[in-house]
């Protein structure tokens, strides 16, 4: 009897990387941020170290972020992570004749498709396959695909925001939006540039987003004093923000998600819309921990709305989950082990 192929599954994010092994569990899950010096060119810091250095580095150190809106911007820093991360827990052998499950946006092209099989097939795994994010999502949040009941989840991660409709198995009607975390964060400083003159950093915008942004009012609405430059004398400033005034700049960016959530309805089966009438909306990804994100998505589409339990693991749980349908799929020959680098369903036996 043959020995079990090893299995591997990543959620590439653009904020984030997850992996898990099967048989040893989630092994990873840091910021999919690198550091490089420019001189030798060699990794000096990568995940929540090289987080941290972030807008308090010289011009010899090069900040590299490899997967951009959910798809390989970097092939070579992208193979240095997946290295550096299995090198460092001492797996690296794992890789070797290995199933590998990748998540991405359903947005994402052929070609990139192609472009995140190579890197997985540089490393030695003899069967890629790739699955959309809002599926594994549903998937890791509980929900059971697998019934013919329409279920919409909305997916909100750092670089692109994922919709689908999703039933009997598979997503039927999605849309992808490259409006999401870093999306809100960039117009947080835009903002505190136009109305305070002051420069302020990533780290800085994402903090005044997870301390005091909202969607809808809430009690006790706090302010949050922010530090950063004079973008006129260039000294070191400071000013007080309001809750309101974020909430305002999160609406205008999420008014976009929402239009594409109409888009999305209109374009869904009738007999699913009966269904996600009573299911109503699933939210999951970063993006989900703003505050009443639920309620705005109730008051705008008078639908039943949840936010998944633990909604930045749900798509490394849904790989997780979804290991056993590959393996049953490899039981029963779905999968062609000697045509390398396939998508997901192609190079089935016949």
């Amino acid at each position: 009897m043959k020995p079990e192929r090893p299995f591997i599954s990543l959620d590439l994010g653009t904020a984030n990387v997850l992996a898990y092994v099967s048989g040893q569990g989630i092994v990873y899950n840091e910021p999919s941020l690198m550091a490089y010096d420019t001189k030798t060119n060699k990794l000096i810091a990568l995940g929540k170290e090289a987080y941290d250095m972030i807008g308090k580095t010289h011009d010899q150190i090069r900040m590299v972020t490899p997967l951009v809106d959910g798809v390989i911007a970097d092939m070579e820093a992208a193979q240095d992570l997946l290295k550096h991360v299995f090198s460092r827990m001492k797996m690296m052998n794992i890789w070797k004749n290995a199933v590998v499950l990748l998540a991405c946006p359903s947005g994402v092209t052929e070609l990139e498709r192609e472009a995140l099989k190579n890197v997985a097939q540089d490393m030695g795994a003899d069967l890629v396959i790739i699955e959309e994010e809002a599926k594994m999502a549903a998937i890791g949040a509980g929900i059971n695909i697998d019934l013919p009941q329409g279920n919409l989840i909305i997916d909100i991660g750092g670089g692109t925001t994922d919709l689908a409709i999703i039933s009997s198995g598979d997503i039927v009607v999605a849309r992808s939006i490259k409006v999401a975390g870093n999306h809100f964060d960039d117009d947080i400083r835009k903002y505190i540039r136009s109305e305070y003159n002051i420069a302020i950093g990533q780290k800085t915008a994402e903090d005044v987003k997870k301390y005091i942004g909202s969607l809808v009012k809430y009690h006790n609405e706090r302010a949050m004093q922010i530090y950063g430059r004079d973008i006129v004398s260039g000294l070191p400033k400071e000013a007080k923000i309001s809750s309101d005034e974020i909430r305002n700049v999160l609406l205008n960016a999420f008014s976009k998600i929402t239009d594409l959530v109409i888009e999305l309805l209109e374009n869904t089966p009738p007999e699913l819309a009966g269904d996600i009438m009573r299911n109503g909306i699933t939210i999951c990804g970063g993006g989900a921990l703003i505050r009443n994100i639920d309620k705005y998505f109730f008051d705008i589409f008078q639908l039943p709305t949840r936010t998944a339990s633990d909604p930045l693991m749900c798509v490394i749980e849904g790989t997780r989950a979804f290991e056993k349908v590959i393996r049953k799929r490899i039981e029963n020959g779905y999968y062609n082990f000697n045509d390398k680098g396939l998508l997901a369903g192609i190079g089935k036996k016949k």
